[in-house]
């Protein structure tokens, strides 16, 4: 298996063992790039050089053996609506083609600070204002799985990167399902945080008051260790139903069991009423009604 394949709790605890180095993890996800990007189309920027200092800092960091974040040394891909200090951001647009922003956005500050090495900028809807990834300015972004299909969108770069190892996870921002549409489209965890859980600022707006950052990763473990060092540390809105599992991602293990789940009745959608209805008769034999 490549390094580029891993997860990024199995590519942590593996960096934490000096079984390899962030370089040579960081190396792997761009040989993956070189060889896959070409027609998936992932990527607007690639930050190849950054990058690989990046992970030299990482290893630094990793021989000290102190306080090590998840994320120190993890190849982290970031959609291009984040601003990146000193590394281009256009929203796939051109009026933004040569845009270099002179600071980066918070959540881009965090993970610096947790010594993840950002790979590059993600392709996207133009300014964040699509569903297929197909509206970027620059060119589309293909499905991993089939290059016929949509990645989904906006954050359908991100998702095709995670989808396709060409990055161990990514960030990405969900207004009305940017994150979690091509989150399925791809085939990976796609977390929206409840508004107000991750800082906006630095993050070019679609719609202020629905906006949000969240994670794009392989599974359910790495959303929580992805999703746990970018969250809003000052005056957070409360959320104590919901912080034991995403604090602590080991819960991730034990699956849906002890959680309570609601579904909707009916839906705008005659096609989607009828998938649904077929879909939780096939599910719903073994589950168990705890309220009317």
């Amino acid at each position: 298996m490549s390094l580029a394949a891993l997860t990024l709790d199995d590519a942590g605890k593996r960096l934490r063992k000096r079984e390899f180095s962030s370089l040579e993890l960081t190396e792997a996800v761009f040989q993956r790039i070189a060889a896959s990007d070409n027609k998936i189309h992932a990527y607007l920027t690639v930050a190849r050089e950054p990058a690989l200092e990046q992970a030299r800092q990482a290893d630094e960091r990793l021989k000290q053996d102190s306080g090590i974040s998840p994320l120190l040394g993890i190849p982290i891909a970031v959609k291009d609506n984040f601003l990146t200090c000193g590394l281009r951001t256009t929203c796939a647009s051109k009026i933004l083609a040569e845009f270099v922003p002179p600071y980066d956005a918070t959540t881009v500050q965090k993970l610096r600070a947790a010594g993840a090495v950002i790979t590059g900028k993600t392709n996207l809807d133009e300014f964040a204002m699509g569903s297929s990834a197909e509206n970027s300015a620059f060119f589309p972004t293909r499905n991993p799985w089939n290059l016929e299909r949509i990645p989904g969108g906006s954050s359908g770069g991100s998702a095709a990167a995670v989808a396709s190892d060409q990055c161990i996870a990514a960030l990405g921002t969900d207004t009305g399902g940017s994150i979690r549409q091509p989150a399925a489209c791809c085939g990976i965890v796609g977390l929206k945080p409840t508004y107000g859980r991750v800082s906006r600022y630095g993050i070019v707006a679609f719609a202020s008051s629905m906006d949000q950052v969240g994670p794009m990763t392989k599974d359910v473990r790495d959303a929580a260790l992805c999703w746990k060092p970018s969250r809003h540390t000052i005056r957070p809105i409360p959320l104590r139903w919901i912080e034991p599992c995403l604090n602590t991602p080991a819960r991730s293990r034990k699956g849906s069991r002890g959680f309570v789940w609601a579904f909707l009745k009916s839906t705008s959608s005659r096609g989607c009423r009828r998938k649904s209805k077929e879909s939780y008769a096939r599910q719903s034999a073994s589950w168990k009604k705890v309220a009317p």
